[in-house]
Order: structure tokens, then sequence, then C-alpha cells
């Protein structure tokens, strides 16, 4: 996916590379980085697919590969569960190996959680409860180097171990800068107040909506019908789209909630977690053969 704009359900796509000439070398770098599934996550938002996400919260990287197959993209959760770098590390070698795209929620903007993060290889990442256009500015320059940003230079296996870097350097870090996909997550009132500052920011990929904070903070906590959080959630969906950003959003496993916003606009979402999916798969066989359901 080169530099520039896409369209998208009638929106042109922002994309980090604007206007960036990709060399040859920059362009292989894809097949032997992380760049090849994320761009494919990115094509399919691009073409208007709504892509459906695993969230990951278990340790195992068997988790994550059991889901690759039926993923759109894997959602590592580090915000809301104990799972230390290594443990990121390990999901990440099993997303690629399944070819899905991988996408790390960061415990918060803070530089010490997104740095490791990204040098151990992340292709996406999702940074949580942002408050402002200036926190947000902030994040985009931890996730892009010079003359993008500010992103320190530690890179290990993104440049899969160094070869990258010595092949060709302003190559590898162009075709970073392209491609890392930056999100955060708008799920708190003070973000909708600078939502149109954020939304223009360069360098971001996506925002992405949490219901279930964002109507806390309005002071309705889990009244996701309200019609405050609705139209709260209605305008990220437009400012967002408008700006060229996709929109995404966490949810539980209500069908119709996804639906409904899917149908307003929601490009992705994550859809409910690891346990959960196990919890409920064997309740529903169980269920089904004493006959109870």
């Amino acid at each position: 996916m080169p530099g520039g704009s896409v369209e998208r359900r009638g929106q042109a796509v922002r994309h980090p590379g604007s206007g960036a000439t990709v060399s040859r070398t920059s362009h292989s770098l894809e097949y032997r980085l992380f760049s090849k599934e994320i761009n494919t996550f990115r094509a399919r938002l691009a073409a208007g697919r709504l892509c459906l996400g695993a969230s990951v919260t278990f340790t195992d990287p068997s988790v994550t590969e059991a889901l690759c197959d039926s993923a759109d993209f894997i959602w590592i959760d580090t915000e809301h569960r104990a799972m230390n770098l290594e443990s990121v590390t390990g999901h990440l070698v099993a997303a690629r190996a399944g070819r899905t795209a991988a996408l790390v929620r960061v415990p918060s903007s803070d530089i010490g959680h997104v740095k490791p993060v990204l040098d151990a290889g992340a292709p996406g990442i999702i940074v949580p409860q942002v408050r402002s256009a200036g926190e947000v500015r902030r994040v985009v320059d931890a996730c892009r180097y010079p003359p993008m940003g500010d992103r320190g230079f530690g890179p290990h296996r993104p440049s899969n171990y160094g070869r990258a870097l010595s092949t060709d350097f302003d190559a590898y870090v162009e075709t970073m800068n392209r491609d890392l996909f930056v999100s955060v997550q708008i799920e708190h009132i003070e973000a909708c107040r600078e939502l149109d500052a954020i939304a223009a920011i360069p360098g971001l990929d996506s925002l992405v909506i949490g219901p279930v904070d964002l109507s806390g903070s309005m002071g309705v906590l889990g009244q996701l019908d309200h019609p405050e959080v609705v139209a709260a959630m209605e305008r990220i969906i437009d400012v967002g789209h408008e700006a060229g950003l996709s929109i995404g959003m966490g949810m539980g496993s209500q069908y119709a909630f996804g639906r409904r916003w899917s149908s307003r606009g929601v490009d992705w979402i994550q859809v409910d977690c690891d346990y959960n999916y196990m919890i409920s798969g064997f309740d529903r066989v169980t269920t089904g053969i004493r006959g109870d359901g």
C-alpha cells in the first residue's frame, strides 16, 4: 500500500507516508519485516471490509496461533491484563507466523509503555485513555522516527535483527514510518472535547471507541444506549472519517451492538476475549448435550 490516500466508504483514508517515494528496497522490506500483515489489514479497511479481531489476554502464544485463521487481526491486551514483554513478543511471533496483523494495547501513553512494544516488533499499537490533542501528539511522535516524530532508535525484531539496517538504513526508517499502525482510544469526555484537534494530527491512523469507559466519563457507566453516549460515539465516527481515519471499537459479545455500530461506520471491532470464547464455547456444547438449550 503506497504512501498517499486510498478510498474507504467514500472517504479518503490518510496514510502517514503521504507524498513519500517508496524505493524498490523499501518495498521488498515488506516481506522481511512485519509490514505485509499490517498492510493487508489496512487494505481490507480501505476496501470497506469490516474487520473483526480477537482479544488475547492469556500469556501463552498458542492462543494467538489458534485464533489467527479465524480473525482479521489480533488485539493483544496489556492494559487490563498482567502480560510482560516476553509474553507480548511470543504473541507477536505467533501472529506473524499466522500471517495476521497484531495490534498491542499498551497500558497508557507513557513512553516507557510504548517504546518497548514497538521495538519488540508490534506492527500496530492501541493507546488507551488519551485525554488531549497534546497527549496524542506525543504518542504519534513516539511512534515515528525523525523527521516525522522523535522515536528513539533501537529496533530489534522490527529490523530483522539488524539485517534491514545494513541493507538500506533509510529504506528501513521510511518503511517503519509508513507502515506502523498508530491508534488511540477515545473513551473519555475530555478527549471528545478535543476531538477535531486529535483527528487532525499527522501520523495518526485510527480512532478507537471505548464505549463503556466513555459512558462512565459521562456519568452514565454502562448505559451505552444513553442519547449523549450515542451522540458522542457518532461524532467520533464522523469526525474521524472526515479526517481520513479508520474507526475501531472494543466490545463484548453482543451481536446486535456490533451490527448496529458497524452499520453506522465502525470499520474494525475487537470482539470479546479469549477466556470468554473458551467459556461460552464450553457452555454451549454442554448445554446442547444436556438438552437445556
